[in-house]
């Protein structure tokens, strides 16, 4: 539970201190890339909740932003892989979650 707070009071923070004039600069969608562990049916809520709070800070999903979505389903040993994907998407940002074990790609026992 700790982890999922600092992942979001970290995402939160990243966000916040990017210029209000950038997520309205016309013509430019940002690419955001998420990044978790787990699925997209356990993230459905956490996802809902931070897509609120990025259109509270002027960010819209379709309009001045785009997130391309990695799961690793579980299996750790795929974010090496999925956090290539997205930065050969040449995201502006990778959000992730998890503690640090999902950083470095190690699995706890």
């Amino acid at each position: 539970m700790k982890s999922k707070f600092l992942f979001w009071l970290l995402a939160t923070a990243i966000l916040i201190s990017a210029p209000a004039a950038h997520a309205q600069q016309a013509g430019k969608i940002f690419r955001i890339g998420f990044l978790d562990p787990s699925t997209a049916s356990s993230m459905a809520a956490q996802l809902e909740a931070f897509r609120q709070e990025l259109r509270k800070l002027g960010w819209i999903e379709g309009k001045n932003i785009s997130i391309e979505y990695r799961y690793a389903e579980g299996k750790l040993d795929r974010y090496p892989e999925l956090a290539a994907d997205l930065v050969r998407l040449k995201v502006d940002l990778i959000v992730t979650s998890g503690g640090s074990d999902a950083v470095s790609g190690e699995e706890s026992n």
